[in-house]
């Protein structure tokens, strides 16, 4: 075997084996793994309850209601809003639907936003979420059970997403997505969370820079530290899903403007501090999810350079362009099978596109709602 042939079936096996291959690994692993469920503790900590908001007057209002209706002492939550120069009335709105501390901050991003909300703190448990995101009743209770046990630092909850029935095949990928992360907090914690609904014990909480999201860093960074990062299914927040898989694409890229500094720069990549389970999950998941469109490329490139080495190179060759005329055939022709091919297609390129961004405008800051998600 020469050495295109190797290249090519290296980068063809280590796709197959991050979008297939680890998860049935993973799931017979786990398996065995499987931890005593956390009875909810008999004293509850205090819980400041953060939000960080940019032109949410739309939402801001409902989102207060709902989290003052939580079943949860009210005494022993501290609801802050976190208006990140909003240019409506997201804070007069929060201040009269019963915030307990709205900062009004100069436009500088979400997670400014958030250190600053940290800031004003005091609760024992730092819980966050999206200003759209609705939390069911008993959300928070099951968020905070986790930190019963003291290696816990950071807990998720399941992020529902509404179907809007637009061509976004978001859901299904969710679903994925979801059972990977039960598997892996069942291992040995999970490599993401979400901003929906999620939570970080306070005195863990790290201030990160504009370019981070609480999601993808804390869970490996909180590792780097000896913490695990759980997954709470039970902890249930709904919110719309973006209804085309186009305005999907847009908000992945804009998330993937970051991905760079996070595992390079704040050092996701760089295997020091982790244990050994933890990683094999954050090789196997992210950094091979992140490098996708590149082993792609190559596989495409070297496959083309091969196709006069035997039949199975006009095999290979003929399924890769199969998924890409799919993707292309998915707006005139709207079957599942089409659309999630373009999925598929359009999230992997929002990874190149984001790099892109990020060598072309620098690091990201600011953040803007997602069309169709209010």
């Amino acid at each position: 075997m020469g050495a295109l042939e190797v290249v090519f079936w290296v980068c063809a096996g280590l796709l197959a084996y991050t979008h297939v291959g680890y998860p049935a690994l993973l799931a017979l692993v786990a398996r065995g793994r499987r931890r005593p469920a956390i009875a909810e503790p008999a004293t509850l900590p205090t819980v400041s309850l953060i939000v960080a908001a940019h032109d949410e007057e739309e939402v801001i209002a409902g989102k207060v209601a709902n989290a003052l209706a939580l079943d949860y002492p009210r005494e022993l939550i501290q609801l802050i809003v976190a208006s990140d120069g909003s240019r409506d009335r997201t804070a007069e709105l929060a201040r009269e639907a019963g915030a307990d501390v709205v900062l009004e901050l100069p436009r500088a991003g979400k997670v400014p936003a958030q250190n600053a909300a940290a800031e004003r703190a005091s609760g024992e448990v730092l819980a966050f979420s999206d200003a759209n995101a609705t939390w069911d009743a008993r959300a928070l209770r099951e968020l905070v059970a986790p930190f019963a046990d003291p290696q816990v630092a950071y807990v998720c909850g399941q992020a529902r997403l509404v179907d809007q029935g637009g061509s976004n095949q978001e859901g299904a990928y969710w679903r994925y997505e979801l059972a990977i992360r039960a598997w892996e907090s069942a291992f040995a914690g999970v490599t993401a969370g979400n901003g929906a609904v999620y939570a970080v014990r306070a005195s863990d909480y790290l201030a990160l820079g504009p370019a981070a999201s609480h999601d993808l860093s804390f869970p490996f960074m909180l590792a780097k530290r000896g913490l695990r990062s759980v997954y709470a299914p039970a902890a249930v927040s709904e919110e719309k899903m973006i209804p085309s898989t186009e305005g999907e694409f847009a908000r992945k890229r804009r998330m993937m403007r970051g991905i760079y500094d996070e595992v390079v720069v704040d050092g996701m990549l760089w295997p020091r501090g982790y244990r050994l389970a933890y990683a094999f999950e954050i090789y196997s998941h992210r950094i091979l999810r992140y490098a996708s469109p590149l082993l792609h490329l190559v596989a495409l490139g070297t496959n083309l350079a091969l196709l006069d080495e035997g039949p199975v190179y006009a095999f290979t060759l003929a399924a890769q362009l199969l998924l890409l005329l799919a993707a292309a055939l998915a707006g005139p022709l709207p079957f599942r099978p089409l659309q999630i091919a373009r999925y598929y297609v359009l999230m992997t390129a929002s990874i190149a596109a984001g790099f892109w961004d990020r060598l072309r405008h620098g690091t990201p800051g600011a953040w803007e709602k997602a069309e169709g998600t209010r």
